[in-house]
């Protein structure tokens, strides 16, 4: 059986140390075989709008795009996904963003031109295999 972590917290105390909160269970008898977590659990990936989207001046199958991540100006980000369109809600790793993988987001300069970030992929994030394009969120 599936049980959510936030329903067990409506009705008994949930410490911060899952490890020894899975242990406390099964030795009160109720077996906890694993731990499915879910969430980005990084506060420097966020969702973001796409203001625009440019022809990347010095590559074929890359965008310029300009993301407002509700935090000062807008974000300049390189990006090779097919389906970015300007309009999106969008999910992106910001400077200092650790990905599942390990690898750490940095401002860099792709093909000459400055990138402020990422825009991720479910893959990229951990959240599915896709990885034939950005996550679109609804919006």
């Amino acid at each position: 059986m599936l049980i959510s972590l936030s329903w067990l917290k409506k009705y008994v105390e949930v410490p911060d140390d899952l490890d020894s909160f899975s242990h406390e269970l099964t030795m009160a008898g109720l077996n906890v075989e694993r731990r499915i977590e879910r969430g980005l659990g990084d506060p420097n990936i966020v969702t973001g709008r796409v203001l625009s989207v440019e022809k990347h001046p010095n590559a074929d199958k890359l965008t310029l795009c300009s993301v407002d991540v509700a935090s000062g100006d807008p974000r300049q980000i390189v990006c090779g996904a097919p389906n970015v369109a300007e309009g999106q809600i969008v999910l992106v790793a910001l400077p200092g963003a650790k990905l599942p993988d390990g690898s750490k987001i940095r401002s860099s300069k792709i093909r000459g031109v400055k990138s402020d970030g990422m825009m991720c992929s479910e893959r990229e994030l951990g959240l599915g295999e896709d990885s034939g394009g950005i996550v679109v969120l609804e919006g």
